[in-house]
Order: C-alpha cells, then structure tokens, then sequence
C-alpha cells in the first residue's frame, strides 16, 4: 500500500506529468485512482482534487515537489522579484544534480533532504555544488534537522528547516565559500551558444580548429580567465535560462500548490486560459 502510494503522488507532481494532464484530451487512469484514494467529495473540479492530494501531502508525505514548490512560494515569490531573481531545477553539476537554484546577485543551492530520504550522498552533493556555486543550503523537516545540524556544524553549508506550518526557518546561515571552484564542472554546465558568448567577450574570438579539437580547445581558453570572474559569467548565462518576462505568468491567479509548475512548464506560458479551464472542470469519474 505505501509503494502504490508513494508512486502515485510522486508520478502525478512533476512538470510533465501535469503538462500531459492537462494538455491531453483524456485524464489518465492513474490520476483518476488517485482522486479516488485521496479526495472524498462526490462533486469536485480538477483544481480542487488537486488541492485535496496536495493538502494529504502536507499532513503525511511531504515528498520532493512539495519541498520545490514550497521553497519557490516562500523564498523566490515571497522573498524575491519573479522578473529579477531566475530559477532552475534539476541542474547537473559535477556527478550530482542541483534540487533547487536562485540566482539573483549570487547564485544559491538549496538541497533537499526530505524526512523520506537518506542524507548517505550528502557530502558528495555538497562537494559536487561547490565546485560552481559559492553559497548552499540543505533543506529538510523536523525528523532530519538535528542529525544534519550535527553533521554540517563545522562546515560554510547553510540549513534550512520545512517547519509544520510549510514556512521556511533558517537555521545555519551560509557562508560564502569560493575555494573548491572547478573550471572543468563549470565548463560542463554551459550550453555551446553560452561558452561561445563568454569566450567571445574575454578574447575577442573563437578557436580556429577542427570540430574534433574545438571542444577541447575552448576548455583551454575557458581556463585563462579568472575563475571568479568565469563563476560570475555563467551564473548571468544560467539566470537568462529561466528569468521570466513580466507577460509570462501571473502568481496570483495560480494556485499555490502549483506554482512550482507553473514556472517551470513552457506549456503554461504558452497558453494560461487552457490551464485555468481545466483547473475548473468537473471531475469525470
């Protein structure tokens, strides 16, 4: 029973999963069998099934989107500008993969550890952040604070605690940490149209090699420019990645436990009035 439902709220909350609910002629079984595990109400829209699922989320299993989508609610609409401060999901660095990144002056890592995980690759994560960001957060719930307090009390590694009442307590301040930085992890994360963009401004052209060496070539020339100054250049690529136009979305007419999605699903954008429709339909069980 814990499997069927761990796997059915984790598949549901994500960005493409919500994208083909919505944008899908039909509703999928398996969402249907979630409404009907979750939600008691005989008569009740799509939007407010899901509101329901989510509300059963917060008493008893808060999984990995609801930690994305708090922290985007409390830290990036409520602390922050939408249209100044970018944010991404799911960033590769090094051998890990960033849960959660605000890049507005400085570039942030917020790492979760819900109370269903296991905090084994926590070091190496860190370690892996490091080597691109200056500046990371661990967030988790009450049940892991304390054992990650201990563990992280030594180290530049900042806390964040989920509390009760889905606020966002800060209990270790982060500490700027600029020692660990990698050329080759921060070579890795750029897209080819953002290395070239840099390497252009720095030396005023690109490498004149064969498209085997070229790669290759440009890492060299990546490595001539002063690693902070370099840090600085792709956190301004990486923000114009996601930073929203002010035509792109409307955090008041979003519910709450949607936002997450919202800011991260092109298809919205592209077409809000089909999304607030659906939202609005009836459940057809």
């Amino acid at each position: 029973m814990e499997q069927i439902k761990e796997y059915l709220i984790n598949k549901i909350f994500t960005v493409p999963y919500i994208d083909r609910l919505i944008f899908e002629h039909s509703v999928p079984d398996s969402f249907l069998k979630c409404i009907s595990r979750y939600v008691k109400n005989e008569k009740i829209t799509y939007g407010q099934a899901i509101s329901k699922i989510y509300q059963y989320m917060d008493d008893e299993y808060r999984n990995e989107y609801f930690y994305k989508n708090t922290i985007l609610n409390e830290l990036l609409i409520k602390k922050h500008d939408l249209y100044t401060t970018a944010a991404l999901s799911e960033l590769p660095i090094a051998n890990s993969k960033a849960d959660f990144v605000m890049i507005n002056g400085k570039g942030i890592v917020y790492e979760i550890k819900t109370d269903l995980d296991s905090l084994v690759r926590l070091d190496n994560q860190i370690a892996d952040y490091y080597k691109l960001f200056s500046y990371v957060y661990v967030v988790v719930g009450k049940k892991q604070l304390n054992k990650v307090k201990e563990h992280l009390e030594h180290s530049t590694v900042g806390i964040y605690e989920l509390t009760k009442n889905q606020k966002l307590i800060c209990r270790k301040k982060a500490l700027y940490e600029r020692t660990k930085l990698s050329y080759e992890a921060m070579f890795q994360v750029l897209r080819k149209h953002e290395f070239e963009y840099i390497l252009l401004k720095h030396h005023g052209k690109l490498p004149e090699v064969n498209a085997f060496e070229y790669y290759r070539e440009c890492f060299k020339w990546v490595k001539k420019i002063n690693i902070i100054t370099l840090q600085k250049e792709i956190l301004s690529c990486l923000k114009q990645r996601t930073l929203l136009k002010i035509e792109d979305i409307d955090e008041d007419s979003i519910p709450y436990e949607l936002r997450f999605y919202a800011y991260f699903s092109k298809k919205y954008r592209n077409d809000i009035a089909r999304i607030n429709n659906f939202l609005e339909k009836e459940v057809e069980v």
